[in-house]
């Protein structure tokens, strides 16, 4: 079951984009998206003629609240007097809102429908992330939980670990997209990858990091602690999906694609906490 079913609706994960972030654009000076991770090109910070650019429109902000890319900083600063300043209404956006019911995709292979019944032992049509870490042991895919918690989050949007058969029909045929990946970039057959393979498997997904990026990574995921300098494929994915959803946040606010963007403290703690404490 390679990639998604015919008419799923649901793209190759895993799959080169067409555009990847981490590819170096034809011409910086282009109206093309400068790449997510690569440093921007130099410019001046004016528009040509010496004018100041005109107001930046808010982005896509899936109700959060503070500031866009491009406008004001925060009124107030964090260290005003009496400590953080007062919050306002809570954003629409929590990590805990409830989990939308779901369906499986038309043309969802019979065996997966089975394996999430299976797990879904009090008929709910949600599993929790024992049972969908059970599920995917099943499949030789076997995860830590903070995994599990991680591959619940990037797919739910929510961190109640709960999931429903749309979105784990999602994560089971992205799981198999990343482990070709990782197959693909372990050249020596050793069950590790390098910094180097690790970077051009990165880079593969989309995602352009550091050098200094790049090496806190494969100390973080490196079973050793960093003495192999080299990841195996289970921290491997908890490695590609702790890139991929904090790039995901980022870009929500940077919506000019220049690689930086505004954040209030708040926005920052909620994009920021669901990675640490999954």
């Amino acid at each position: 079951m390679a990639g998604y079913p015919h008419g799923s609706g649901y793209p190759p994960y895993g799959a080169p984009p067409a555009n990847p972030y981490g590819a170096p654009p034809a011409n910086p000076y282009a109206s093309v998206p400068a790449p997510y991770g690569a440093a921007p090109p130099p410019s001046a910070p004016y528009a040509p003629g010496g004018a100041a650019p005109g107001p930046v429109k808010p982005g896509k902000d899936h109700g959060h609240q503070g500031g866009f890319h491009g406008g004001p900083p925060v009124a107030q600063p964090y260290a005003a007097a009496g400590g953080y300043p007062p919050v306002g209404p809570m954003p629409a956006f929590t990590p805990f809102a409830a989990l939308v019911p779901s369906q499986f995709p038309p043309g969802t292979d019979p065996s997966l429908v089975a394996c999430f019944q299976a797990a879904d032992q009090d008929g709910s049509g949600l599993i929790d992330d024992k049972e969908l870490q059970r599920a995917l042991s099943s499949y030789n895919q076997s995860f830590s939980i903070r995994t599990v918690h991680l591959l619940m989050y990037l797919f739910t949007g929510t961190n109640v670990h709960k999931i429903g058969p749309k979105e784990f029909t999602s994560v089971f045929y992205s799981l198999q997209n990343w482990r070709a990946i990782f197959e693909r970039f372990d050249r020596d057959r050793s069950g590790r990858i390098d910094a180097n393979e690790l970077r051009d498997a990165l880079l593969s997904l989309g995602f352009s990091v550091s050098p200094i990026v790049l090496d806190l990574l494969v100390s973080k995921f490196d079973k050793t602690g960093g003495k192999n300098r080299a990841i195996e494929y289970d921290n491997f994915i908890e490695c590609c999906l702790s890139v991929k959803g904090l790039t995901e946040k980022f870009k929500e606010r940077d919506t000019s694609y220049s690689g930086m963007a505004n954040f209030s403290y708040e926005n920052f703690m909620l994009t920021v906490l669901p990675f640490l404490i999954a």
